[in-house]
């Protein structure tokens, strides 16, 4: 069955790919990009069943009147796909207010203004599946991504606590979160990179070296996913994550085993600070030199 999509960030990377998966298979879409012009060989292929909406998803009036041009074109919006995103890479030091901010207005709230202009349509036709195309590295810290990551860990939170508060309605929400893929996405990220300082060499400087001697190896492929995406959207029972690519995998289970060591070593002070627990406060040296 045909259904309705709006994708954010469809001119470029993987929203591109999505995109034209998306109307191969015969769906319409309502493709929403910066730069609508990259989106006429579509539209000159597929005629009136792609319909390109100039977006900033930074811009809530902006994200309400791509959701409004859906349903007035096509009559309703089933599927929703929170794509458009980017990264800096640099020490937090580094980064200027004015470029953290936009990559937070981005990368999550970007989500949260489409995703409220979505919802009153879905919730009236008791279905829809809000689809959000996030990171491993909303399940992990990489150094240099902080305001990028900072938004994903968001955008997981979000997802998972919409989800239950839509499910009794018929609606969806999944957080997909696939590792390196062979878009642009890292190129951009390392390319605005400041001169690294000394001090943060080690941390950050070593993450850049390891960037981009992976920009162009990526094991994602973005066709893949994108077809993963189109059958997600018609799944019944979706997850709330969906992991993709064997190295976003491979760093989820490395740092899931960390967090859960982690927490195995401080469970006495953890479990010290109950009100009616009465023992003394736990040696904090011995939870420290534990392996």
């Amino acid at each position: 069955m045909s259904k309705i999509w709006l994708i954010t960030g469809s001119a470029r990377g993987l929203g591109r790919n999505l995109a034209e998966a998306v109307l191969a298979a015969g769906h319409r879409l309502v493709a929403a990009a910066r730069q609508t012009d990259k989106l006429q060989d579509l539209l000159d292929r597929y005629g009136d069943r792609i319909v390109p909406v100039v977006l900033d998803v930074t811009d809530a009036k902006a994200a309400q009147a791509a959701v409004d041009k859906a349903v007035a074109a096509f009559g309703r919006l089933d599927v929703l796909v929170n794509n458009a995103g980017f990264a800096h890479a640099a020490p937090f030091e580094q980064i200027g207010d004015d470029d953290f901010r936009a990559q937070i207005d981005t990368n999550f709230y970007g989500v949260v203004n489409l995703t409220r202009a979505a919802l009153p349509v879905m919730r009236k036709q008791r279905a829809g599946h809000i689809i959000q195309i996030s990171s491993v590295g909303g399940r992990m810290g990489s150094p240099g991504l902080s305001a990028y990551q900072s938004a994903k860990w968001a955008v997981g939170g979000f997802t998972e606590v919409l989800a239950k508060e839509v499910a009794p309605i018929g609606i969806k929400v999944t957080s997909v979160e696939p590792g390196g893929m062979r878009t642009d996405w890292g190129s951009i990220a390392r390319g605005t990179s400041p001169e690294i300082w000394p001090d943060y060499e080690p941390s950050v400087g070593m993450f850049s070296k390891r960037l981009a001697q992976y920009i162009g190896h990526e094991v994602g492929d973005p066709d893949k996913i994108a077809q993963v995406i189109l059958q997600l959207a018609e799944h019944d029972a979706p997850p709330e994550h969906l992991i993709l690519g064997s190295d976003a995998l491979h760093f989820f289970n490395l740092v899931d085993s960390a967090r859960r060591a982690d927490a195995e070593r401080w469970k006495p002070v953890s479990l010290s600070t109950d009100f009616d627990n009465a023992a003394p406060l736990p040696d904090f040296t011995l939870a420290s030199k534990q392996t």
